[in-house]
């Protein structure tokens, strides 16, 4: 039975603790034995509990000292300082904790980098942070200078509990080299799988027209995702599109949703339930532990999840060992290879013996291609419904190159158009919005400003990069950039800011770590958007359907956006829409009659 969380974090910290207190304890029985001086025991006692917070006032001031003096010797400074009240910045994780439930997205990273520039240091939980939203600092993170990075232990605790040692909860090679032969462009082409789900999510949206209830887009693309997320990786989906989707919370009707009896939904609400407790964490920096001290928060979701992982994983390695004895007495296949399988599982299971790293990769990349494209297609609902103009000229160039056929792999490579309106989709609402690194020694940045002075990065110091930020700043986009405009993928604008700085656009990560499923996103999320427009006309945004989704007032008013969102978007360790995506559409079928779906 393994150890609670606070204990493991305790334990290697004992002694450092100890040391303090008994210091103090020490020292009065010195006073007391060499000179005389009777310490009365209460004192001993209250110096010695007031010795921990000295300690610390002292280590922190030692460690900011230390990293200015160091600094100094490399002809740089520290990044600018956020201002804080609390000791150990606990005022701004308060403020942090309540502009997440009533502001815009990073809200208050953005008016912090107004104030001091786009690189600043931040307390979090007595530890200093670095965060960035600098093209040419990101660069160096996950590019010119990747091998000065890493994830770092303190990462990789706070996610271990849900991504194992999984590709994106690890350093090094070896778990990309293994998951990336499976995205080959033949795999990433087969749209089989796409197309099955594709024909129940348009049966759904046709069902639920002829009922008059409006719809949740982000749960319907989420159960789309999961279905040929599953399909792809297991062969075999959790069935979610069979599960019976929510109906608005004012219309009356029980909301099957809620139900947990189905498997599909009790795996998607573990996920997400998973998902939002690991990323609470990372309020709590390395110490996350004390707030989970005698059981991790986490393991009873993952749980639930392994109900339907462990039992696929299981009979992918009896097929192995099957395949093995059946090859044994074949020359060539002598050294028990079997043959290639059409599921990342199986391709795992012929990679390696081990169960772990098996399921493991298999959940990181659940996690990857259910998560961000679900919120990639419903950004692109949402945008269509604010914006019909772009609705019609999609149509339009589904008619020109597709018609009603079903789309190729080459028919989506000629849409121009298309592309660029993922792109701008993934631009303004990046799936993974805030991501990070971890310095593994000192190092100077050269200032971003001509003559500027160079920033000091002191080692093991997190690094947290604002994607979200950078992909919405003014400087880097002009003066649209907060605007949703697809031609800015198309037209000059392109070549004056994109093409130049191509690290002012990173929805998939760049560098060595490139998200290895990137052109299988784009193929989904583009199969899924022709398909749906080969049948929808026109989209109405309703969020008063859940009041839970209509944001709050003043939600909307930040520098970073034009203040007519009214999608209140959030992020766990992607991005989702609070409450869900309500809509009403109108049908080919239903053309010249509103048809609500």
């Amino acid at each position: 039975m393994p150890l609670p969380p606070g204990i493991v974090y305790l334990t290697p910290r004992l002694p450092a603790l100890l040391v303090p207190p008994v210091s103090v304890l020490l020292a009065g029985r010195l006073l007391s034995r060499r000179f005389g001086v009777n310490v009365p025991t209460a004192l001993r006692l209250v110096l010695a509990v007031l010795s921990w917070p000295l300690a610390l006032a002292l280590h922190t001031f030692w460690s900011k000292w230390n990293n200015k003096r160091k600094a100094a010797n490399s002809g740089a400074i520290m990044p600018p300082k956020v201002e804080y009240k609390l000791p150990g910045g606990l005022d701004l994780v308060k403020q942090y904790v309540r502009d997440r439930e009533d502001r815009f997205l990073c809200y208050r990273m953005m008016e912090q980098m107004e104030q001091y520039g786009y690189t600043i240091n931040s307390s979090v939980m007595f530890q200093d942070r670095i965060f960035t939203a600098e093209p040419e600092y990101v660069k160096r993170l996950l590019a010119t200078d990747f091998e000065g990075f890493e994830k770092g232990p303190g990462f990789v605790a706070q996610l271990k509990s849900l991504l194992g040692t999984g590709v994106f909860n690890s350093d090094g090679e070896f778990h990309r080299g293994i998951s990336r032969p499976f995205f080959s462009k033949d795999r990433i082409s087969h749209f089989d799988v796409f197309d099955r789900h594709a024909t129940k999510v348009l049966d759904l949206v046709k069902e639920r027209s002829q009922a008059g209830y409006a719809l949740d887009w982000q749960d319907l693309v989420a159960r789309f995702t999961l279905d040929s997320a599953t399909e792809f990786l297991f062969g075999k989906d959790l069935c979610s599109l069979d599960a019976g989707l929510p109906y608005p919370s004012t219309s009356g009707v029980p909301r099957a949703y809620s139900s947990t009896d189905h498997p599909a939904n009790r795996f998607a609400n573990s996920f997400l339930q998973a998902q939002e407790l690991t990323a609470k964490r990372s309020l709590f920096a390395n110490a996350w532990p004390l707030w989970e001290f005698w059981k991790s928060k986490v393991d009873e979701h993952i749980s639930t999840m392994d109900e339907f992982i462990e039992p696929l994983l299981k009979e992918a390695i009896a097929k192995k060992h099957q395949a093995k004895a059946k090859v044994k007495e074949d020359e060539e296949e002598a050294d028990g290879k079997v043959e290639e399988s059409g599921t990342l599982l199986g391709h795992l299971v012929n990679s390696t013996d081990d169960p772990k790293i098996i399921r493991d990769e298999t959940l990181n990349i659940l996690l990857a291609g259910r998560d961000t494209t679900a919120i990639t297609l419903t950004m692109s609902i949402y945008n269509l419904s604010q914006h019909p103009h772009i609705l019609r000229r999609l149509r339009e160039e589904i008619h020109e190159y597709v018609g009603t056929n079903r789309p190729s792999y080459d028919d989506i490579k000629k849409m121009k158009y298309l592309r660029a309106f993922i792109n701008e989709v993934l631009r303004l609402y990046p799936p993974v919005p805030v991501n990070s690194r971890c310095s593994k020694h000192d190092t100077v940045w050269p200032s971003v400003q001509r003559g500027g002075t160079p920033l000091f990065i002191p080692a093991d110091t997190r690094m947290v990069y604002f994607v979200f930020i950078m992909h919405r700043r003014k400087d880097l986009w002009g003066p649209t950039a907060q605007e949703f405009d697809p031609d800015r993928f198309l037209d000059d604008r392109l070549h004056k800011y994109l093409t130049p700085n191509p690290f002012i656009f990173l929805p998939f990560n760049a560098g060595p770590r490139i998200c290895l499923g990137q052109q299988f996103a784009y193929n989904e999320i583009s199969f899924m958007l022709i398909r749906l427009l080969q049948q929808i006309t026109s989209i109405k945004l309703v969020q008063e359907a859940n009041p839970e989704a209509v944001p709050p007032p003043g939600w909307a008013e930040s520098r970073f956006s034009n203040g007519l969102d009214k999608a209140r978007i959030k992020g766990h360790l992607t991005m989702y829409v609070v409450g869900g995506l309500w809509v009403e559409v109108k049908t080919v079928e239903g053309e010249g009659e509103e048809v609500k779906v």
